[in-house]
């Protein structure tokens, strides 16, 4: 197998963008095919504890598995206030349960806030700007200074995540991005839960494969894309965050 180059982490932001990014393209090329916890080990090697694990909460295997190689590893959730109880739940259990440290990412404005200036269920009229105010300002601070972040992104996922890299310079945010399980199946998700015995969102055996927030998430019909069910009948497949 094909060694992983060094990866000269203190001095990315330093470098032209097509030099970084050849760099970055190399180590991607090297980790494809191998496996999640050898992805994990990788990053923790090359970033140590400036690294931060986004979850959603829709189950906790970033978190397991990044807990293995950083004990007591930050966990980034963001914390919209339109979440499922069920999704609270899932979080709350993982921060009880793992070697982990929840960090709540929370918008400038509470719901109530947000409603007293842009009108309420802003969601229904706006999603883009909710999703901005929401997921996309907080996680943009959360991520402010950080060498890297992890994310559960998978290219089974949709047509907008087929071509995802597993290593990337994330330019929004400026600093590395690491996709783990970008060649998992539905398959390969439900044997690492199996496996170690971790908490499940009760939402997913209810017909939620892809969960969100709970005004813009519907139950998804037997053989429906996994995510028809975010933004059902808006045309928006992303929040933003990956795009």
């Amino acid at each position: 197998m094909t060694a992983t180059p060094v990866l000269d982490t203190e001095h990315l932001r330093d470098l032209p963008a097509a030099e970084r990014d050849s760099a970055l393209g190399e180590i991607s090329a090297a980790l494809e095919g191998r496996a999640a916890e050898e992805i994990a080990a990788w990053a923790a090697d090359a970033f140590g504890t400036d690294i931060i694990v986004a979850a959603s909460m829709q189950d906790v295997i970033l978190p397991h598995l990044f807990a293995q190689v950083i004990p007591g590893v930050e966990v980034l959730f963001l914390e919209t206030g339109y979440h499922f109880p069920e999704t609270l739940q899932t979080r709350d259990l993982a921060a009880r349960t793992l070697p982990i440290t929840v960090v709540d990412a929370l918008p400038r404005q509470s719901v109530a806030e947000q409603d007293a200036e842009y009108g309420e269920k802003l969601h229904d009229r706006d999603p883009n700007l909710c999703c901005f105010l929401r997921k996309v300002e907080p996680l943009a601070r959360s991520l402010d200074g950080r060498a890297a972040w992890v994310t559960g992104v998978r290219r089974a996922e949709g047509p907008t995540r087929a071509n995802a890299p597993i290593v990337s310079w994330d330019d929004k945010h400026d600093l590395v991005k690491i996709n783990p399980l970008v060649s998992w199946s539905d398959e390969d998700v439900e044997a690492y839960q199996v496996e170690h015995d971790l908490p499940r969102n009760p939402l997913v055996a209810q017909g939620y494969p892809s969960i969100g927030c709970a005004p813009c998430t519907r139950r998804v019909a037997p053989g429906e894309d996994p995510r028809a069910g975010r933004w059902s009948g808006q045309d928006k497949t992303e929040c933003g965050i990956h795009t």
